[in-house]
């Protein structure tokens, strides 16, 4: 499956919106298929179907802008849905679940990956921070009629709030149990699972009193993000890993199972647990 790194910039349009037509112009050319492309407010929408690896599944998600340029700040919307209806507006879609994710109206540097079961994004804005998402699939511990849409909704923000990139509050979704990374369940709720091993002190340690891993002779341990509730132990995500931030420097890059990944570090923070590995597909 493919990958893209690059940049955009606001020589033609606002960057977050040049954005927002990249991965447009990137899911159409590699099996998604856009169901809308909506340009014409200033919210700018994008709706994507997904067909799995069996080719015969629908997995729904999308991106939108929203932004004030009195506040100065322009985001993007990461959001999942459980069906389409072309008559509905993007917050009213089937089973609408939304995280925004700071951006900028001037570069953005970004590595975008995805494969037919979901797509993850990670941006570098600003001063710079760093900023992610993830719509799509997870990979559940079950069969496919135990668990028929095992979607995850993960950005950086809990719903569309007015945030721009320079807050020093918000996070990336997977360290723990975050608001802003919901699973859908198979009686229709969307809750917030745990994240092992960011919950993990043992392994994923933050002060200097408890232990972390680290790398040996320069090779680092990549371990599965592991979802976990209430219920049980349920999956794990696809193509994204803890690293840790033990002498490790975000967009390094490292080769595992003959794919690259790139680490991405979580906003401005740069410590033992501050970091994640996405695999370029």
């Amino acid at each position: 499956m493919p990958h893209e790194v690059s940049f955009v910039d606001n020589s033609s349009q606002l960057a977050h919106y040049a954005m927002l037509e990249t991965i447009r112009d990137f899911a159409g050319d590699n099996g998604w298929e856009v169901l809308r492309y909506d340009t014409a407010p200033a919210d700018r929408e994008l709706i994507l179907k997904g067909f799995g690896y069996s080719e015969e599944e629908e997995i729904f998600v999308g991106f939108r802008t929203y932004q004030n340029a009195g506040a100065d700040y322009y985001n993007l919307v990461a959001a999942a849905f459980t069906g389409y209806l072309p008559g509905n507006p993007f917050n009213a879609q089937p089973g609408a679940m939304l995280s925004g994710v700071p951006a900028h109206n001037q570069r953005i540097d970004y590595w975008l990956t995805l494969n037919p079961q979901r797509i993850a994004l990670a941006m570098k804005v600003g001063t710079p921070v760093y900023e992610s998402a993830y719509v799509g699939k997870f990979l559940p511990y079950a069969r496919p009629s135990q668990y028929p849409y095992p979607v995850i909704c993960a950005g950086m923000l809990n719903g569309t709030p007015a945030t721009r990139f320079s807050d020093t509050v918000h996070s990336i979704p997977y360290k723990g149990s975050r608001p802003q990374m919901r699973m859908r369940f198979n009686d229709g709720s969307w809750a917030q699972p745990e994240c092992w091993p960011y919950n993990n002190t043992l392994l994923n340690g933050s002060i200097a009193s408890q232990t972390q891993q680290r790398d040996t002779n320069g090779s680092y341990p990549s371990n599965p993000i592991v979802l976990n509730s209430a219920i049980g132990v349920l999956g794990e995500l696809d193509g994204i890993r803890h690293i840790t931030g033990f002498n490790n420097a975000v967009e390094n890059t490292f080769e595992l199972d003959g794919k690259d990944w790139v680490v991405i570090q979580d906003v401005s923070r740069n410590g033992f647990s501050d970091y994640y590995s996405m695999r370029l597909d």
